[in-house]
């Protein structure tokens, strides 16, 4: 499969009979990567976690946008660049790394880590509160994960985090977890795309309605 955002051509090798839904680009990324490009969300300098990234295109995506420069402070070199975090379960993650090197600039590939989080499970091995983003395409579908995912979004977020969740919304329990999501986070509807059906809401802790 092949995209084009931050002037790259992206090409995604893609798994269904291995690794099922986790190895397919599906709309919800595609939308979301379009709108962090569209918005011009400043990525730079800015700590971001995708979860459930699957075949890496949003996180891929992220990294790029999120290219900074270099400075020069106190004769120490510091990157501006994003540091992104591309999380997924064990199964997935030797896909996840594949596409992820093959579509980084070599300079890039030190800011994208691809790390294992089973939600719910392994928490221990991020710090709380330490993201400025959370991202999440098409993760909402398996009500049994509803709440781990949330716990897990409990434990990543800061109140100045800001979660996107890009998804489309088929049935009634994914109108669920939204509520579920609603009772623990301020939540608003930023963007909708109507040609693929696909629905973005961006979520902070408290009252939060500040622009990123």
């Amino acid at each position: 499969a092949t995209f084009h955002f931050a002037s790259r051509t992206i090409r995604l090798q893609q798994d269904w009979r291995r690794l099922g839904v986790a190895a397919v680009v599906w709309d919800a990324a595609v939308v979301l990567c379009a709108y962090l490009e569209m918005e011009g969300i400043d990525l730079r300098d800015r700590s971001v976690i995708e979860l459930g990234a699957g075949t890496g295109l949003l996180g891929i995506v992220v990294t790029l946008l999120g290219k900074g420069f270099f400075v020069v402070s106190f004769k120490a070199i510091y990157n501006c660049s994003a540091r992104v975090t591309i999380t997924d379960r064990a199964a997935a993650l030797e896909f996840l790394e594949s596409n992820v090197q093959a579509n980084l600039p070599p300079e890039l590939r030190p800011r994208a880590v691809v790390k294992e989080l089973t939600w719910g499970k392994d928490l221990d091995n991020f710090p709380p509160g330490a993201f400025d983003f959370v991202l999440g395409a098409d993760i909402v579908y398996l009500e049994e994960t509803f709440a781990e995912l949330l716990q897990t979004l409990e434990h990543l977020c800061s109140e100045q985090t800001v979660i996107l969740l890009s998804c489309r919304i088929r049935y009634e329990r994914d109108l669920k977890f939204l509520k579920m999501l609603r009772d623990r986070f301020s939540v608003h509807e930023v963007h909708y795309d109507s040609s693929k059906d696909v629905h973005i809401y961006r979520a902070q802790r408290g009252s939060h309605k500040d622009d990123f």
